[in-house]
């Protein structure tokens, strides 16, 4: 074990895409922590097959851990399972019902829309699924010369979201290491989510950056400056788009937009439509409803007092195409006020840009930002140049931006810097090495800045490296293409 654990990447090591992290426990032992695709400028470098292929080993791999079903953290399963990989996939029960519908609706977009084949696909998923519970070791092997032991702690990122700590024992050696994979750690106050708690100890930490160089707004803040926003639609007969992904945002916003209108004293606001519009985003409402039992405290008190944050009578959700035209038509030309929830979260691609693309033009209209938008996504495009009355590219299309453009940081489903620091300080043990990943090289060195100015000061021993510095090389494995036959 004297060369082992290491850690190399094979995604998000310097940026916030394509989350994939394997930690080798000898040369022909390994765990992969998730498999997610490239977006936005994390795929600018890389044709569209090189987006998706896996060119590395998996003959090697254990086991799949999943901290959570974003496509940028799972998006290349099909592309690890076509490269040969015949392991587990372990997740939270949580995840492993939300998973499926994820993997379903990327293939319908990448690769058929052929039912039977996708389906048979499912099947092949659903039989390596395997659901643990949160804060239980599951043991992945222990034999003669290992012992490699994973549990799976609540991440406040997404339902189902979890960080990662494994245990690995060499018996030959009796050397072990705990290491921990952050996944993405939610902020604290999140709709629905309580939020994590930092491990007993760790021994190494892979740590997630996307905002370890900004601070968040507070909740009673955010709260006001979403209200805001849409007291000026209501005002200006126009409509508040929300572009956000179809799991965890969409809820989430949900959530805090039935206690606005819980609350409102207006008769404006308690008439206010709020539209989904998201055939995925309406299966995970379903599946978020089933998944009460994960829900945190605050939210099973508005259920104990008869409201559904998911289920209201102001929510509309619209399901096929003809309807989302006629949607998108008549918010356009009417001056009735609404407010939209459509995919995808960083504009590149899916019903939104529809709404944009007529709403854009509008000043009527407001575009309001909750989520972290990446690096050459038309969303960050919207995001910078908005406010000054810039222009967008959307399907091949330069629209001007006459609507107002905001950003609430506060909801966003990343800790921000203050959280992170405290996941680490807050630990009995501290771990003695912290690799930063998932973020853009300003958020890293920004934590790493802040992790050992926090160090010195508690006279810890601690190294903070960066994890573009050790991305894994490419094997000889080309890769292989998916076939769904």
């Amino acid at each position: 074990m004297d060369d082992y654990p290491q850690i190399l990447h094979h995604g998000a090591a310097n940026g916030v895409t394509g989350s994939c992290h394997r930690l080798q426990l000898a040369v022909d032992r390994a765990l992969l922590i998730d498999c997610g695709l490239f977006q936005g400028q994390d795929a600018d470098h890389l044709d569209s097959l090189e987006q998706h292929t896996v060119r590395f080993s998996v003959e090697d791999v254990l086991a799949l851990v999943v901290t959570h079903v974003h496509i940028d953290h799972i998006g290349r399963l099909p592309y690890l399972l076509a490269a040969g990989y015949k392991g587990p996939i372990l997740c939270s029960i949580p995840s492993a019902r939300l998973l499926p519908l994820v993997i379903e609706d990327a293939l319908k977009v990448g690769f058929t829309r052929d039912r039977a084949l996708i389906q048979r696909f499912l099947e092949e998923v659903q039989g390596r699924l395997v659901a643990i519970d949160y804060k239980t070791w599951h043991t992945v092997i222990d034999d003669e010369r290992d012992c490699i032991k994973v549990r799976l702690k609540r991440a406040g990122h997404i339902l189902g979201s979890a960080y990662v700590e494994v245990d690995a024992q060499d018996k030959a050696s009796g050397k072990s290491q705990r290491t921990v994979f952050s996944g993405d750690l939610g902020a604290p106050h999140a709709p629905l989510l309580p939020a994590p708690k930092p491990p007993y100890r760790a021994d190494v930490l892979v740590l997630e950056s996307t905002y370890g160089d900004r601070l968040h707004e507070d909740r009673r803040h955010r709260r006001d400056r979403l209200k805001a926003a849409i007291d000026r639609a209501l005002e200006n007969g126009g409509t508040v788009v929300f572009p956000a992904f179809s799991v965890g945002r969409t809820q989430e916003l949900l959530y805090e937009l039935e206690g606005l209108i819980h609350n409102a004293r207006s008769e404006r606001w308690r008439k206010l439509e709020i539209i989904v519009d998201s055939p995925l985003a309406a299966r995970f409402i379903e599946v978020y409803r089933e998944l009460k039992p994960w829900w945190d405290a605050e939210a099973h008190n508005r259920l104990r007092s008869g409201r559904h944050p998911l289920s209201f009578e102001n929510l509309y959700t619209v399901d096929d195409h003809e309807a989302h035209e006629r949607t998108v038509d008549y918010l356009a030309e009417s001056h009735r006020p609404a407010v939209v929830i459509a995919a995808s979260g960083m504009v590149s691609g899916g019903r939104v840009v529809n709404y944009l693309k007529r709403m854009l033009g509008n000043e009527r209209h407001c575009v309001l930002f909750t989520g972290y938008q990446a690096h050459g996504t038309p969303g960050r495009d919207i995001q910078r140049h908005g406010p000054n009355g810039g222009w967008v590219e959307l399907d091949g299309q330069r629209i001007d931006i006459r609507a107002r453009v905001e950003t609430v940081s506060g909801y966003s489903a990343h800790a921000d810097q203050f959280d992170l620091l405290n996941f680490v300080r807050r630990m009995r043990h501290p771990p003695r090495e912290v690799r930063l990943v998932h973020g853009d090289p300003r958020a890293q060195a920004a934590l790493q800045a802040k992790l050992l100015e926090w160090a010195e000061g508690a006279g810890h021993e601690l190294i903070v490296t960066l994890g573009g510095d050790y991305v894994a090389e490419k094997t000889e494995n080309e890769g292989a293409v998916p076939s769904l036959t």
